[in-house]
């Protein structure tokens, strides 16, 4: 089995789709009035949608964490905190030699930056 995608269900699918497309940048792939997917490397698909169980905030943002590959985390914090994203945790090193820097999307969704160690 391989990742085929990820979906993140939301009660405010405006918000949600600009974020992801407006200030992480993704590119779209297809647009609907209640679903927008966006294309990551691989062939793997990011999307957000209304789901009808879904009212408000996410209740436990740290459940599920969405880690985003970048090759230089450094300058994609940088650009990503000039579009407005407060992170929650600063590029920092981890034990095991790649950087993580933490932040959320409109729903409280806990997004990080992964940059992994250089070989």
């Amino acid at each position: 089995m391989q990742l085929a995608g990820v979906i993140i269900w939301t009660a405010q699918i405006e918000a949600m789709a600009a974020f992801y497309r407006e200030v992480l940048g993704l590119p779209v792939h297809s647009v609907r009035p209640h679903f927008v997917a966006f294309d990551l490397p691989g062939g793997i698909r990011l999307s957000v949608g209304l789901h009808s169980a879904v009212h408000g905030p996410a209740v436990e943002p740290v459940r599920v964490t969405v880690n985003l590959g970048v090759d230089s985390i450094h300058a994609t914090a940088a650009t990503l905190a000039a579009r407005g994203v407060a992170f929650v945790r600063p590029p920092e090193q981890e034990h095991w030699g790649g950087w993580v820097a933490s932040f959320r999307d409109p729903d409280g969704n806990l997004l990080q930056l992964l940059e992994q160690p250089r070989r």
